[in-house]
């Protein structure tokens, strides 16, 4: 059995990314370059999450979640600002995965303690 963070690295991880990286673009209105500096990610990754070709599995699945996507807008909202630390957007990336685990919105598996 894989733990859940393995399918939050393979699918969970880039749907967030793809759905702040357009919040930071159309929000914003960043350049795309300067959507994935504030990430630390590449132009190329910013511009793989547009076409699709990366985290497009569960963009659907979390965008039918209202705190989901609230805690997305949030993370958009704290990227976007000049001298946030790398571990204040770590942190909300994981109460977003929690969020969405606890919803089961990709794990099928009890995922709230007992």
């Amino acid at each position: 059995m894989k733990p859940p963070c393995v399918a939050v690295v393979k699918y969970l991880l880039p749907a967030i990314r793809v759905l702040v990286a357009k919040e930071l673009v159309e929000k914003y209105n960043m350049r795309k370059i300067d959507a994935s500096e504030k990430m630390g990610l590449t132009p190329a990754a910013i511009t793989q999450y547009y076409k699709g070709e990366r985290g497009a599995i569960l963009i659907h699945k979390i965008e039918q979640s209202q705190e989901a996507m609230r805690m997305i807008s949030e993370l958009a909202d704290i990227t976007a600002q000049e001298g946030i630390t790398p571990e204040s957007i770590v942190e909300k990336l994981c109460e977003i995965c929690t969020t969405i685990r606890y919803e089961k919105t990709i794990c099928c598996h009890q995922t709230s303690p007992k």
